[in-house]
């Protein structure tokens, strides 16, 4: 009974092993895209009534963790029965990734000019308050499932070799930390120029420590915030050419004599805006024929 017991000891010693190995490697590969989630819901929790910020939030990581119950059983179904699906999961999801990365390039190089209007003053119910807040939450939780399902995709694919117990453990520690992690930091960046204003209110003392801390706070804010939406779209490029790179026979070994970061953000950055052609093409065409 003992040998029996130590037996069992082992074998869970060496599945802990395994999933702790194994979620470094997973960490690694969706590192990029966890970036550009929290990049993007760092963006989309901001510009709410201060009072309101952590609700919404907190909306936004409810909704977050049920789109991660929806997609990690289907995933780990595709994968034990279907695992091409997940491969050409993983090549769209990539094709989006490209497209959107590409598009933020296009728009910071060639920005289009917008009138100044005077700023209007409106006379906003509640009600209508609250209308607005929950189609931000909802447009939030939308493109948080379309960015978990490139994060869940891409751990798998990541620990496609490993036993299903493995992949489900790695995969779920993902998901979890995706979440957690991401809402988490998104809480403390919205919150910096709150914080900020309390710093200055702490005393009457003119710039006092706590009066330029919490200024710096309160300057720093967009700053952290754009700043992330310039890392997030090297991180979209990135993450699709990795895609690419390992999924597209013809792209395996491209460029070797170049580091792999050059050559997936490069692969990335062409077939981005590629795709972007396309899909400005297509539309163009479309709004003829329909015209």
């Amino acid at each position: 009974m003992p040998s029996g017991l130590f037996a069992i000891l082992d074998d869970v010693a060496t599945l802990m092993d395994d999933v702790a190995m194994m979620s470094k490697v997973a960490g690694k590969k969706t590192a990029g895209l966890i970036g550009d989630d929290l990049a993007v819901n760092a963006e989309k929790a901001s510009g709410f009534v201060s009072a309101r910020e952590l609700p919404v939030l907190w909306a936004i990581t409810k909704g977050s963790f049920i789109n991660k119950l929806i997609i990690l059983p289907v995933a780990f179904l595709l994968s034990a029965y279907v695992p091409v699906v997940v491969t050409i999961i993983l090549i769209m999801g990539g094709i989006y990734l490209a497209y959107e990365g590409a598009h933020k390039v296009y728009e910071y190089l060639s920005p289009h000019s917008h009138k100044k209007e005077a700023p209007k003053i409106e006379n906003i119910s509640k009600e209508e308050v609250l209308a607005r807040e929950k189609g931000k939450i909802k447009s939030a939780i939308i493109t948080d499932f379309i960015l978990s399902v490139e994060i869940v995709i891409i751990a798998l694919s990541s620990v496609a070799e490993s036993p299903l117990l493995t992949q489900i453990i790695v995969v779920s520690v993902i998901a979890f930390i995706a979440t957690v992690g991401v809402y988490g930091i998104v809480a403390l960046i919205v919150r910096m120029d709150e914080f900020g204003t309390r710093l200055i209110n702490m005393n009457e003392q003119e710039n006092s420590v706590s009066d330029k801390a919490g200024r710096a706070l309160v300057w720093a804010l967009p700053k952290v915030i754009k700043s992330l939406s310039f890392i997030g779209t090297i991180a979209l490029l990135l993450v699709s050419g990795g895609i690419f790179a390992h999924n597209i026979p013809f792209l395996h070994g491209i460029f070797e004599s170049l580091p792999t970061l050059v050559v997936e953000f490069g692969i990335g950055i062409i077939s981005g805006f590629i795709i972007l052609g396309v899909a400005r093409g297509g539309k163009k065409l479309w709004k003829r024929i329909s015209g």
